[in-house]
């Protein structure tokens, strides 16, 4: 299963490179436009955005995961893997593994523009790598979370629709400006958003800022608040994701 998903993005190839390309963009658009906008005392924007622009980009495993769930059911395909002699958690977890990969090398030309652009690793070697295995581990948790959701809406426009509004959760976070200057409910809001806790944690493990103080639970404890919701996103969404497949409903 997992070699099939590979295999269908090997056949659309520039879907793929779109893919890859748009956090690339962002992080020029915003670096340069937006940049000079926003005062960040003491930090360079650019560097305060490279965390937060891998943070989305994993987030936006939601929308990938629930986009082809949602494909192969409306087609039918699933139909026929459920009539296979084979796992029922085969189906599921091969397209969230081959994400994980396709995910893996493509974060490598948005760390290789980060650098051209002033980012730094700043923190330990093994903290890095740290960083890197959270970033993984929560896209897995959003991936599966997507299939999910995926399954339950069955129609690729359903899914289309439900998925680009999910554009918005990144906006909700600490992962594009800080939130220490929002409005009481907004700052509680963004705070408690997963995707604040990962763009924290990566920050804290690359050392491009320390931890905020004063903040909610998952952004002052960073890497713990986003080990937690990823394994959150994993309890809650990948079993009913298994079983719904399995039911075939």
């Amino acid at each position: 299963m997992t070699g099939r998903q590979l295999r269908r993005i090997r056949n659309s190839p520039g879907l793929a490179v779109l893919t890859q390309m748009m956090p690339i963009n962002m992080l020029l658009f915003f670096g340069y436009v937006f940049g000079s906008a926003i005062a960040m005392p003491g930090r360079e924007y650019r560097a305060f955005l490279v965390p937060g622009l891998l943070a989305a980009t994993a987030a936006g495993g939601l929308m990938t995961g629930m986009f082809q769930a949602a494909a192969d059911t409306h087609r039918g395909v699933t139909d026929r893997f459920r009539s296979l002699p084979v796992s029922r958690a085969a189906v599921p977890l091969g397209q969230a593994v081959a994400d994980l990969l396709v995910t893996s090398v493509g974060t490598v030309p948005l760390l290789l523009v980060g650098l051209a652009v002033g980012w730094r690793i700043e923190g330990s070697a093994l903290a890095a790598a740290g960083a890197v295995g959270l970033l993984l581990l929560f896209r897995f948790a959003c991936t599966c979370a997507g299939i999910f959701l995926g399954l339950l809406t069955r129609s690729e426009d359903a899914a289309g629709q439900l998925g680009a509004s999910s554009f918005v959760l990144p906006l909700l976070s600490d992962a594009y400006i800080p939130t220490d200057q929002l409005p009481g409910w907004l700052r509680t809001l963004a705070e408690w958003n997963p995707i604040s806790a990962v763009t924290t944690a990566l920050r804290d493990l690359f050392g491009n800022a320390p931890v905020p103080h004063g903040a909610a639970w998952p952004v002052a404890h960073p890497v713990a608040g986003a080990l937690a919701w990823s394994l959150v996103l994993i309890a809650v969404f990948l079993p009913p994701a298994v079983r719904r497949y399995g039911r075939g409903e």
